[in-house]
């Protein structure tokens, strides 16, 4: 065979695999599209849903009007589009899931497509998880503390007169505050994935337990600084995105040990285990 004939047939598979990648890719934003479809039709009762938190914490203060105004003219229709593209996301994940899990299957033996199942399941529930997280737990604290800025307006004596003393009350933007929410959710929602996402790598021999462990410094460094990306610039929600997200990456190191024993047990079964040189006696 030629040198042209090899690499002919060596860049055959590559083409095959980017034309199902286009495929999945397409199948998932078809996915995503009809679920902003299905949101953009009912956007407003889920307005009313995500605006709940912020009527909660107004009403814990006394503040029995809750509502949003629009800024601009158009901010009403990006407020609906804000929604429909969450709406779309939440959606569509288990399908989005599902087809990334289609387009790794044909490389994975059988037991490896059996073992590869718990993770398609387990995405998306982890998922859902965060958001549901970031809803009933963060936004509440979160809200409640940026409107303690609040003053009511009031009178002082003066040696002369009586001067008036400026008040800050909440008038929220619809948009701003959707803005602020949407990223609460979703970012709780992606950061829920890391068990998922460092047990798959450590069952696929990418990650060990002891190396996740001898670079937790370094992870302590990037969840910090992913704390004050994700979230507000306030110390509540950092505090608590930092917390869930370092107890998270500590089960994840417990996870992967679990699996490091489950293959090692397979494999002393199959007696295919080979002892490592440093763990031999000497």
């Amino acid at each position: 065979m030629s040198p042209v004939d090899e690499i002919e047939d060596s860049s055959a598979p590559l083409i095959e695999h980017l034309a199902e990648l286009r495929t999945r890719l397409i199948r998932s934003l078809l996915a995503f599209v009809a679920g902003m479809a299905v949101s953009f039709a009912v956007w407003n009762p889920i307005f009313d849903f995500l605006t709940r938190p912020l009527c909660a914490a107004m009403e814990q203060r006394g503040q029995d009007d809750c509502g949003l105004i629009l800024i601009a003219l158009q901010e009403g229709f990006f407020v609906a589009v804000s929604i429909s593209m969450l709406g779309g996301l939440v959606l569509a994940f288990p399908v989005i899931s599902y087809q990334m899990w289609r387009f790794v299957a044909p490389g994975l033996y059988r037991s490896e497509k059996g073992a590869f199942l718990p993770f398609l399941v387990a995405s998306p529930f982890m998922f859902f998880l965060g958001a549901a997280f970031a809803y009933y737990v963060v936004t509440p604290l979160a809200f409640d503390f940026f409107l303690g800025f609040q003053q009511p307006g009031s009178l002082v004596d003066g040696p002369e007169s009586e001067t008036a003393v400026a008040g800050i009350a909440f008038q929220g933007s619809a948009q701003a505050y959707l803005s602020l929410t949407i990223k609460f959710v979703v970012a709780f929602g992606l950061c829920f994935q890391l068990p998922v996402l460092l047990t798959l790598m450590g069952k696929a021999g990418l990650v060990s337990s002891a190396g996740l462990g001898a670079v937790r410094k370094y992870a302590v460094v990037a969840i910090l600084l992913l704390a004050a990306l994700a979230t507000p610039p306030d110390v509540i929600s950092q505090v608590i995105l930092f917390t869930v997200v370092y107890g998270l990456y500590e089960v994840s190191i417990l996870l992967v040990a679990r699996v490091e024993r489950q293959r090692e047990a397979r494999l002393r079964a199959e007696g295919l285990w080979v002892e490592d040189e440093e763990d031999e006696p000497k």
